[in-house]
């Protein structure tokens, strides 16, 4: 448990950049500092992960895009599964790292400090001076050992990715199975991806716990509308090639299965990307179906665990939220067996979809408790921080 109360499954230390320019210093400190053997002496300090992006200048200083990426920031900087976390920037961007602080109220101590490119005096001064400061965290970060938790300290993060035509009935059922079982435990499942559940919403409206709630998540579907109307786009534009060659023809089709990752229970809230999920039970948080974004959205909220379904073979991690693979049947998961996790495929077997959820719902508490997933064995997690991009360049 952190200091504020919250709850990490993971000890990463992490490495934040304002602005794409101050990208490449950012992990040149974090290879520096992973490659220089000192981790060895911080057994449970799980690593130091660079989390770089391709914006944060060239865009509004207000307005829905400042909004994501300022929300996405203060998200990953207070992260549960962050012991401690160094921002970096260049200096002269729109997104400015003293603006973010001063919104946010963010306090610079031990736990988190901030330093840009410009004023520190170039690209090997602020690498040095970045690599010192982390080895100054490491003892921070290393204060945090492991103790009993409730399951109810779960924010679990359901994506799906490569889907196909057995998604709908083996893994997202199988998966919603198990959010049912978290949230009778008090946990918190956060369903998303908006384009994703487009033509099932009333599916999910219906369970809404109010009316606020059930219109919350009718403006976002009418939110996506516009907004892909405006970028000459539309809703009806998924499957994939992939998805469609699984077996999956419209997006009726996908969204029903998509859907049934959220399991049964009461939908208690609708979040707007990246922000803070705070009720507990079974939530919607509006994002892309792109897994990347979608998935920094869901961690940025808060979600300390992710389980992703995928049917046509989806290769993803997520630090610092371990990532648990779902595949949709059992081919895939022979032939990714690196990968893949769990084999839902067993359900076309003769498994039943109960049965396979509780295996998915024990695995994530044994993931939750520190046990590895496929994807921390592979390495994944630092590329695919992919925040929301919204508005122009400019």
């Amino acid at each position: 448990m952190r200091p504020n109360g919250r709850t990490g499954t993971r000890n990463y230390i992490g490495v934040l950049t304002s602005v794409n320019c101050s990208a490449s210093a950012a992990k040149f400190i974090a290879e520096a500092v992973n490659r220089s053997g000192i981790l060895a002496d911080y057994p449970g300090v799980d690593g130091v992960v660079a989390f770089v992006h391709g914006t944060g200048c060239g865009m509004a200083a207000y307005g829905e895009g400042f909004d994501v990426l300022r929300r996405t920031q203060w998200g990953y900087a207070t992260h549960p599964n962050l012991g401690a976390a160094l921002m970096v920037g260049l200096g002269c961007e729109t997104f400015q790292i003293d603006r973010l602080k001063d919104e946010y109220g963010m306090v610079e101590g031990d736990h988190f400090q901030t330093m840009t490119i410009q004023a520190t005096g170039g690209t090997k001064k602020t690498v040095a001076e970045g690599v010192e400061r982390i080895k100054a965290m490491l003892p921070v970060a290393a204060r945090a050992r492991r103790e009993t938790r409730p399951a109810s300290e779960i924010t679990l993060a359901l994506q799906c990715g490569g889907s196909d035509g057995h998604s709908g009935i083996t893994a997202n059922p199988a998966l919603g199975a198990a959010v049912d079982l978290l949230v009778k435990h008090g946990g918190t499942g956060v369903l998303a991806e908006t384009p994703e559940i487009y033509g099932a919403e009333h599916l999910l409206t219906r369970r809404a716990v109010n009316r606020m709630v059930g219109e919350k998540l009718v403006a976002r579907i009418r939110w996506w509308e516009d907004y892909t109307a405006r970028n000459r786009g539309e809703m009806n534009n998924n499957p994939s090639p992939g998805n469609k060659a699984g077996g999956l023809t419209t997006i009726l089709e996908k969204s029903l299965g998509a859907a049934a990752k959220g399991g049964s229970t009461t939908l208690r809230a609708v979040y707007e990307y990246a922000e803070p999920v705070k009720d507990k039970g079974f939530v919607f948080m509006d994002t892309p179906g792109y897994d990347p974004v979608g998935a920094t959205g869901q961690v940025a909220g808060g979600c300390n665990v992710m389980c992703f379904t995928t049917g046509r073979g989806s290769a993803f991690g997520r630090k610092p939220a371990p990532s648990l693979k779902l595949a949709t049947n059992s081919q895939v998961y022979r032939s990714m067996i690196d990968d893949m996790d769990i084999d839902c495929g067993e359900i076309l077997d003769g498994v039943p979809v109960a049965g396979k959820g509780e295996e998915i719902f024990r695995k994530v508490l044994a993931v939750a408790s520190g046990e590895r997933t496929k994807s921390e064995d592979l390495g994944y997690g630092d590329l695919e921080f992919v925040p929301w991009q919204i508005g122009a360049v400019m």
